[in-house]
């Protein structure tokens, strides 16, 4: 059976996660009262929402830098434009089922330079993995003051990534892993490439460049924390950065099991939002109007935006290969 073409595939997943997104806002903004909302949006600064974009670019730029840097890392001589239009593209993928659309890079990747994917996939792991302890410490800033009783949501992720590095730097151990499973009829067969695709994910998590990624992550990270915030300024409401950082990062990291963080993300910015932001009595100084206004707003300007751009990029990345990119299941790939 013919792989359907990545465009017609990607078509599907955005009208999807379009009409997904409506309804949610719909019901969101009847319950909210959609007048007041409309009325929240015609007082709002919209520079403030220009800064918020120029935010999220920083954030595609300095997560395109560390793209690059851990492809150098592994020797890959991939073409700085060709890679640039690359990772855009895999801004549109943020909305696949399970992410696995993101595959798209080190396909890409294949196409251009004749590199296995092995080799490549664990540039990719190593970039998701990073953002995710990224997110996890800028939850962590603000957790046992603004969330005490969800700090579990935080340290079961942490705890499962350290246990995760620890068995990667010791290869007696990893080996010991692997030796289990070798007599399993089917992976038994893959042993090998496994090998390679640990030892490129060693090579990425080693310490200067773990440090370093995670370096680049938490800062392009915090950019969108502070774009949540000057939404929120845009709006009239003063919210502190360290109380927007802590439910932006905790949203993100909530939603990241889903396409898009769709509908859990959206739904924790808003609690979050009227959870958190509250006088020192106890009192929300946001209303329920303004908290929905804010979480259509910042996803516009960091989930759409990418998507958006992103998808314009895939046209792009098309034509320089030349041919429709038809993508392979995951476990297809990874034996590439």
């Amino acid at each position: 059976m013919a792989q359907q073409s990545l465009l017609i595939r990607f078509q599907k997943w955005i009208a999807v996660a379009i009409a997904f997104s409506v309804l949610l806002y719909l019901g969101l903004t009847i319950w909210a009262d959609g007048e007041k909302i409309q009325d929240e949006l015609q007082d709002f600064d919209w520079m403030m929402f220009v800064y918020a974009i120029l935010l999220t670019f920083s954030n595609y730029l300095l997560r395109f830098v560390k793209w690059h840097y851990l492809l150098k890392r592994l020797n890959v001589q991939m073409p700085l434009i060709t890679d640039a239009w690359n990772f855009i593209a895999g801004l549109s993928m943020a909305i696949s089922p399970g992410k696995a659309g993101e595959l798209l890079k080190p396909y890409v990747v294949r196409e251009v330079t004749k590199t296995p994917m092995t080799r490549t996939i664990p540039a990719l792991v190593t970039e998701r993995l990073t953002d995710g302890i990224a997110m996890l410490m800028l939850a962590a800033v603000g957790v046992t003051t603004y969330a005490g009783d969800q700090v579990h949501y935080l340290i079961i992720p942490a705890v499962v990534t350290a246990a995760g590095l620890l068995v990667l730097s010791n290869h007696s151990l990893t080996m010991f892993f692997i030796n289990l499973l070798r007599p399993l009829p089917i992976i038994g067969k893959v042993i090998p490439k496994i090998e390679d695709m640990i030892s490129a994910m060693r090579t990425c998590v080693a310490p200067i460049s773990l440090l370093w990624t995670v370096f680049l992550s938490f800062f392009a990270w915090g950019a969108e924390c502070v774009a949540y915030l000057l939404i929120f300024r845009g709006l009239g409401v003063e919210a502190p950065l360290d109380i927007c950082s802590f439910i932006y990062s905790f949203a993100t990291v909530a939603g990241s099991a889903m396409p898009g963080g769709l509908g859990i993300s959206d739904g924790a910015l808003v609690v979050g939002a009227l959870s958190f932001l509250k006088t020192a009595e106890g009192v929300a100084y946001v209303t329920y109007s303004q908290a929905v206004a804010a979480a259509i707003l910042t996803r516009l300007a960091t989930l759409w935006l990418g998507v958006g751009i992103g998808a314009l990029a895939l046209l792009k990345v098309s034509n320089l290969l030349g041919k429709d990119i038809s993508l392979q299941k995951p476990e297809e790939n990874a034996s590439v």
